[in-house]
């Protein structure tokens, strides 16, 4: 628990077969490997936000935050891809610059998907408003028709992601991370047992994020609509391609304030109302753990929290299993 009896805020994610945990200045990961040992990475980290300060202020910290964590996310799904291929491939020797070829093939990846996503949820449902409704030059009317079909997209997405075998273990790995970081908030011991009683539903998931995302493109981008039609006259798909897509991070500034109050605000009518949306579709993108994934989010949890992995209570967490630390 935090001053004043607040929760104590975590962050998770869920890896390939495993979680990544990030607690205060600390990222610890931990993947299941295929002979039913836990290995866990820990690293050390101090956000921009606490090296600069004029980063933490208010829409500024919201976007840097949340290229901090992409960039976290990603080593971690890197080091989860890497335990899964030295499983896959254990034998094969690692050639001279095999990491930087990885790291480059990683970093593409990165770039083609975000590439796609800008396309995908930004650039296609601005030419579907504007070409299935002829609401282009009314700025709320426009951007509530984009950010429906925004919206049916994502849904859409998600649930034939939901039905990959792959993606669902990630799915209940997610769910294991939510769980275990309710048994923590909650300031009960963390045992499967306390793990397995709360639920995988969690209000500061990044599934309400980006709903939040959503609804708060739909206000910015509308105001500014309105101001460039007023300058304006009129307002073509190129003009807002080319206006709309700067202010992104702004948007995600808003939204990460908008969350952060929702946090803070959670037993409120206010706060409930907010997150109530993203815990509905948290039943697409969390299912629930077995005793083994959620073994693996305590691992990590533990050690984001700074507890040693070969200790005996961290071994008594993940009933025995064998952990490395790199």
């Amino acid at each position: 628990m935090g001053k004043n009896g607040s929760p104590t805020l975590l962050g998770g994610q869920a890896v390939i077969e495993g979680v990544m945990m990030r607690f205060g200045g600390s990222v610890a990961t931990a993947v299941r490997r295929a002979d039913g040992s836990i290995t866990v990475k820990k690293e050390s980290y101090a956000p921009l936000a606490e090296r600069h300060r004029w980063i933490g202020l208010p829409l500024l910290r919201g976007a840097v935050g949340l290229i901090e964590m992409l960039a976290i996310g990603i080593r971690a799904l890197n080091f989860s891809a890497e335990a899964a291929m030295e499983d896959a491939e254990p034998e094969k020797p690692k050639k001279d610059g095999s990491g930087k070829k990885h790291n480059a093939a990683l970093g593409l990846t990165l770039a083609l998907s975000l590439l796609a996503g800008v396309g995908l949820f930004f650039a296609l449902p601005l030419w579907v408003a504007t070409a299935a409704f002829s609401v282009d030059q009314d700025p709320l009317w426009f951007n509530l028709a984009a950010g429906g079909v925004r919206v049916a997209i994502f849904l859409t997405y998600l649930i034939l992601l939901s039905m990959m075998k792959d993606i669902h273990r990630l799915f209940q790995y997610h769910g294991a991370e939510h769980k275990t970081v309710f048994a923590m908030e909650k300031g009960g011991e963390m045992t499967l047992a306390s793990c397995q009683a709360q639920t995988r539903f969690h209000p500061r998931c990044g599934t309400s994020f980006l709903l939040v995302v959503m609804v708060v493109a739909i206000l910015l981008f509308a105001l500014l609509d309105a101001f460039l039609i007023w300058q304006l006259g009129t307002l073509s798909l190129a003009l807002r391609l080319a206006t709309h897509l700067p202010l992104l991070p702004v948007v995600m500034g808003v939204s990460y304030e908008v969350i952060r109050f929702s946090a803070r605000h959670v037993d409120s009518p206010l706060g409930r109302w907010i997150v109530l949306p993203g815990l509905w579709l948290q039943r697409v993108t969390t299912k629930e753990p077995d005793e083994s994934q959620l073994e693996v989010a305590m691992a990590a949890l533990r050690a984001a929290l700074g507890d040693a992995p070969s200790s005996r209570a961290v071994e008594t967490a993940v009933s025995s299993q064998a952990i490395s630390v790199n």
